[in-house]
């Protein structure tokens, strides 16, 4: 596919026909993945192929909370999880709201589910000091989280990019035996998409840019 295609049709697929992805598929894609920027170039990801049908079924329940969490927090008006504006919602409207999410209720059904992980001790954060949520140490895991999506719909697939169980990472890590200088950046699902989109919405670029300051014109041609 074209470059420019791919990009503008790339995105985040939650349902998949029963069509297999085949290891040499998955293998292909993580090939083309690899080639992702990162800081200093050290690579520092690495990729668990979660294929255990009981080990999906604790990473679901593990996600549950949190997925309670972010819908009762999105059906209050709230953006779930933000730093900037405290939540206002209760424990117990939290408690009440259901844990169902699409591609979750089904995660022993999807094609294929991976866990990515990036090495902390290979990333530099250069705002770890500032009074923030850190965001620097991304560039080194998610261009390439981006880039096996990309690649996915190149192969006529789908995914989409979850953090949930970011939120839980020290059963995570327990359960999937990770070291404890990785994090978990990632989990996403591949398949054969149910419907495949073709026309995105998203904002242009004049809503967004601005030219040498803040406030200085808008950038427009």
């Amino acid at each position: 596919m074209d470059t420019y295609e791919v990009m503008r049709t790339t995105f985040a697929a939650r349902q998949f026909t029963d069509a297999k992805v085949e290891p040499s598929t998955l293998h292909r894609i993580l090939d083309h993945a690899r080639f992702a920027p990162s800081g200093g170039n050290r690579q520092g990801w690495r990729v668990l192929i979660i294929e255990d049908k009981l080990l999906r079924g604790k990473l679901r329940t593990l996600m549950q909370p949190t997925i309670k969490r972010y819908k009762a927090q999105s059906m209050a008006g709230e953006v779930p999880f933000n730093s900037i504006h405290p939540s206002q919602v209760s424990l117990a409207d939290i408690e009440a709201t259901s844990s169902q999410f699409p591609l979750v209720d089904d995660l022993e059904a999807a094609p294929a589910l991976l866990v990515i992980c990036v090495d902390l001790s290979q990333v530099s954060a250069f705002d770890a000091s500032l009074q923030r949520v850190g965001v620097v140490p991304g560039a080194s895991i998610y261009p390439f989280v981006w880039n096996i999506l990309l690649a996915a719909r190149n192969e006529q697939l789908g995914g989409v990019l979850t953090t949930f169980l970011a939120n839980q990472e020290p059963q995570a890590r327990e359960l999937l035996r990770i070291p404890e200088e990785f994090a978990i950046a990632a989990m996403v699902a591949i398949g054969k998409p149910v419907r495949q989109l073709t026309r995105l919405r998203r904002n242009s670029v004049d809503s967004f840019t601005r030219m040498d300051t803040w406030d200085g014109a808008v950038f427009d041609v």
